[in-house]
């Protein structure tokens, strides 16, 4: 898929995308009266910015503190080997782990991870640290917790 750049995104497109990222049940109506273009003309440019890619999908946002998950943690793991295989499984197998980032530095990811208690997240960083040295960092709060893209920042 090409790199697009900013400028080949106008105005409304940008609007598109600011939006959609606040409310992704807003009606093309609603939308389109909000950037000023029919709904029509709103659905097409939602369309091409999905076709291309910008869009990647919609979903809902949950609070894992209403599903008991009261303990966020970020794990950093060293992963000795360049076989990614047993990395990928324990991944796989483990759902508390909710991002994965592979990184530059000592270590070689950063792992987002949700436990409903200190025992149960004793056990997930038990059953991480089996690949490699971890270090975990328990979030005290996020003064940032979700920040959408801003599709008009510039260089």
């Amino acid at each position: 898929m090409p790199n697009y750049h900013l400028q080949e995104f106008d105005s409304a497109d940008r609007a598109i995308i600011e939006r959609l990222q606040v409310d992704g049940r807003i009606s093309t109506a609603e939308l389109g009266r909000a950037i000023s273009l029919s709904p029509s003309a709103t659905a097409d440019r939602i369309r091409r910015l999905t076709d291309l890619g910008v869009i990647a999908g919609y979903t809902a946002v949950v609070d894992p503190e209403k599903l008991g998950f009261t303990i966020t943690a970020f794990v950093r793991l060293a992963y000795p080997s360049g076989n990614y295989k047993p990395f990928d499984d324990v991944i796989a197998s483990t759902p508390e782990v909710i991002e994965a980032h592979h990184v530059t530095g000592d270590d070689c990811f950063i792992l987002k991870v949700l436990a409903r208690s200190m025992t149960d997240l004793e056990r997930i960083t038990g059953r991480l640290a089996t690949l490699g040295r971890i270090t975990t960092s328990v979030v005290y709060s996020s003064p940032v917790p979700r920040r959408h893209v801003v599709a008009d920042v510039r260089p």
